[in-house]
């Protein structure tokens, strides 16, 4: 698979385009890199470390919101459709052949990404070709991408886009409900508007609550490096189970909407970040064994 990747500029890494600021949204990506971080061998922390941006500070979580920052400026445009891998309306399946043309969607960025990584750490007396640090800001986004379900919604409305809803009193799409909303009320609820806090609760969850379940989210087929088609099958069927499920145009959704999509929130990005931490340990660890936090 071949992709036409762009350059980052030196004046972009050093701006304000890189940092480490919150806002799926900016919350959920950071929450995923935080998450994968505490999963990392050795080997992959410094890896990470040496790749990663001066202004990051040896964090990952500080730069993967980093594309969704740069998607919508001209030379970095081409970077859109990478975001997501929808399905014609009302398939609540995922198919590859049918739903990443040419390998120009969600799925074949991870795959992309993983081999450009995977190609600079196998062949080390070659010359690389790829800008390494762009493939791991790329590959640590789109791990959280692909996680959130409707990044595998419906073509027709966009991923939910195109559906507007009121969450609580505030006019806003349905889209964006997943992206932001559900984390945000979430962090005022429970977790006094603290994001790392959520974060000690998840990782609280993936040592008692949810530890028997770890083994088989991080393995791949085939001992594949990546394996992201699983991931998407899942969005989407999470997307008609519970993203779409009883909401229409101006839709009001409240608590009982609220209470009953947060797990599935919260699980997903504790998901997101078991899965990329798995993939990085993959990549760039001899013997990957998955650490705890």
């Amino acid at each position: 698979m071949e992709l036409c990747w762009g350059k980052i500029s030196g004046k972009l890494l050093q701006s304000g385009l890189v940092h480490g600021a919150h806002s799926w949204g900016d919350d959920g990506h950071y929450a995923v890199c935080k998450i994968a971080q505490g999963y990392f061998e050795e080997e992959t922390v410094v890896a990470v470390k040496k790749l990663l941006p001066e202004s990051a500070a040896g964090e990952l979580a500080a730069v993967c919101s980093w594309p969704d920052e740069i998607k919508k400026l001209p030379q970095w445009r081409w970077t859109s459709a990478l975001h997501f891998a929808d399905t014609p309306d009302y398939k609540c399946n995922y198919d590859y052949s049918r739903d990443c043309p040419k390998d120009w969607c969600v799925t074949g960025a991870i795959f992309n990404y993983t081999n450009q990584l995977m190609s600079a750490s196998e062949n080390l007396k070659s010359i690389v070709h790829y800008n390494l640090t762009e493939a791991l800001m790329f590959l640590s986004h789109y791990m959280g991408d692909i996680h959130q379900p409707l990044h595998e919604g419906f073509l027709g409305d966009l991923g939910g886009n195109k559906i507007k809803v009121h969450w609580y009193n505030q006019e806003t799409n349905l889209h964006r409900v997943w992206d932001d909303m559900i984390i945000e009320s979430a962090l005022e609820a429970y977790y006094n508007s603290s994001l790392t806090r959520m974060i000690q609760s998840l990782q609280a969850k993936l040592k008692y609550g949810w530890s028997n379940e770890v083994r088989s989210w991080e393995s791949c087929q085939l001992n594949q490096p990546a394996c992201p088609n699983p991931y998407a099958s899942e969005s989407i069927d999470l997307a008609c189970s519970y993203a779409y499920r009883n909401v229409t145009q101006g839709t009001i959704l409240g608590d009982d909407y609220f209470l009953s999509r947060l797990t599935v929130v919260e699980k997903r990005l504790a998901q997101g970040g078991i899965r990329l931490a798995a993939t990085l340990n993959r990549i760039f660890s001899a013997k990957p064994k998955l650490s705890r936090a």
